[in-house]
């Protein structure tokens, strides 16, 4: 079985705006998130992007807008020695169609992805800025890491909690 970090996009990855971002070049990767990123991509982990992008039910902005950005955050860890595994987004919103199981913080895109990429949920954590976040990964047997939005990731506090023993609710 593999492990992943499974990281929330906006406020992670990419600046926060506290809205959508919805046109490209508002579009501003964290840069400084990479290395520590990278090392844990040398030690085995897949890293896997898990984002709501209700935006797109709005009509926002389009998926193709949203694979430009993913394009370039794919290229920026690629030219760093890494790779973003998968992508996995949501385009609804509750105000268009209702609820769906793949929205934050229901944990619909993680269990695809575990089961798309077999991946042990055990060993594998959810880094996100929202408790939705959390929740979404709690959900799907992952333990949860909340930071405040552009945050730097912090490698050493990946590996505690990937050292703790998971129990619901305990992050």
């Amino acid at each position: 079985m593999n492990k992943a970090i499974f990281l929330d996009r906006d406020g992670v990855l990419n600046h926060e705006i506290y809205d959508y971002i919805c046109r490209v070049e508002d579009f501003k990767i964290l840069e400084y998130q990479i290395p520590v990123l990278k090392r844990l991509y040398d030690e085995g982990f897949l890293l896997i992007v898990i984002t709501n992008q209700g935006g797109i039910a709005l009509k926002r902005y389009s998926e193709q807008e949203l694979a430009i950005m993913h394009q370039m955050l794919r290229n920026a860890f690629v030219a760093k020695g890494a790779d973003i595994a998968g992508f996995y987004y949501c385009p609804h919103h509750p105000t268009v169609g209702g609820e769906c199981k793949c929205r934050k913080p229901a944990s619909g895109m993680i269990l695809d992805a575990i089961d798309m990429y077999d991946i042990d949920p055990a060993q594998s954590v959810m880094i996100g800025d929202k408790p939705r976040d959390v929740e979404s990964a709690n959900g799907a047997g992952v333990k949860g890491i909340l930071i405040e939005p552009d945050e730097q990731i912090s490698y050493d506090k990946v590996k505690e909690v990937l050292s703790l023993e998971f129990k619901v609710g305990s992050f």
